[in-house]
């Protein structure tokens, strides 16, 4: 029986070598990146969930201070329902609510209703339309010149703001229709129905960002298609122009602006005593005082909530049309 032989080893050339530590590196190479984009994902996951729930705390801190501001002003007008005025300084004024871990939240409520009613350039009809409310245009030109728009663009503005909300196709003189807009890049439509957000008024002919940046304190939409009664117990001295818009250029923004100073602190129980002021200044004027008041109606409200590195501000707005009053509509981030 022959004797088992053994192979001689077989020795590695030296480029096999070098071929397998280079494949070896690349593998851990690959593997590394691997754990490292997993990693990457599961920190942001992290993050975005934590971003996510502390969005959610601060969201609902936002809620309970808005439901102190409505129980507020529903006290206010339980306690008067017959004049609303600036005493006991509620207008404008921070009321807090400190929350845990150091964060805060503040909410201001001012008059909501002190302002020019884009809506209420139209009106609706039994059938459910929305037809030009004649007597508002020349107002709202008014207010635009007060403001040093020039008379040939407010009249603009005003007519394609009436024809954006009404329901009609048909244009008004200086005023623009779909077809004025379907031309453009992009093309829209008007809306044919309230506006939702003064912002709108930007998509309308005529419009530019410098006039809508000089109007903006000075309009809103409010969710009616009727004008906002100027409350003369809460509207500021530097608000005048709001005032003078309803008369027929019978009184300047100075000479308002001096009726309002010498308003009595418990305001006026009728506009007719206010309007005895503007009387004696030849500035008397029927259908100017039917679109005043002296109980506020609409407030708005601005609350900035900060918990942490998370802060989040919402605009909202009050109906206090009648009691309890109830938020309407709300607004995250800047106002627009």
């Amino acid at each position: 029986m022959s004797p088992h032989r053994i192979s001689p080893v077989r020795r590695v050339d030296r480029s096999e070598r070098g071929a397998a530590l280079l494949t070896v590196l690349m593998l851990v190479a690959i593997i590394a990146v691997l754990a490292s984009a997993a990693l990457e994902k599961l920190r942001l996951s992290t993050r975005l969930a934590g971003n996510a729930a502390a969005g959610e705390q601060v969201r609902a801190y936002a809620y309970a201070a808005e439901t102190m501001a409505v129980t507020r002003i529903g006290s206010m007008l339980g306690a008067n329902p017959k004049r609303v005025t600036l005493a006991g300084g509620w207008s404008d004024r921070p009321f807090g609510l400190p929350l845990p871990g150091g964060g805060f939240a503040t909410a201001r409520v001012r008059d909501g209703g002190n302002c020019f009613n884009l809506n209420g350039l139209v009106q609706r009809t039994s059938d459910g339309v929305y037809a030009t409310r004649g007597e508002q245009r020349p107002v709202f030109v008014r207010l635009m010149r007060l403001l040093q728009v020039p008379v040939q663009v407010a009249e603009q503005i005003a007519s394609g703001a009436t024809d954006w909300i009404d329901t009609d196709q048909d244009q008004q003189a200086m005023g623009a229709e779909d077809g004025a807009y379907l031309g453009r890049d992009p093309s829209y439509r008007t809306a044919g129905t309230l506006m939702s957000d003064p912002s709108e008024l930007r998509a309308v002919a005529g419009m530019t960002p410098a006039i809508y940046t000089t109007l903006r304190p000075w309009i809103c939409t409010l969710p009616i298609a009727d004008p906002a009664p100027i409350n003369v117990n809460t509207l500021l001295p530097e608000q005048a122009p709001l005032f003078v818009m309803l008369l027929p250029d019978t009184l300047s923004v100075e000479a308002a602006r001096q009726l309002i100073l010498k308003r009595p602190p418990q305001g006026y129980g009728a506009t007719s005593e206010f309007f005895k002021g503007a009387a004696l200044q030849g500035a008397a004027d029927a259908g100017a005082e039917g679109q005043t008041a002296v109980v506020s109606k609409w407030f708005a409200l601005d609350i900035d909530v900060t918990l942490g590195t998370t802060q989040v501000q919402e605009r909202a707005l009050i109906d206090a049309t009648r009691l309890p009053a109830r938020l309407v509509s709300r607004q995250w981030g800047e106002p627009s």
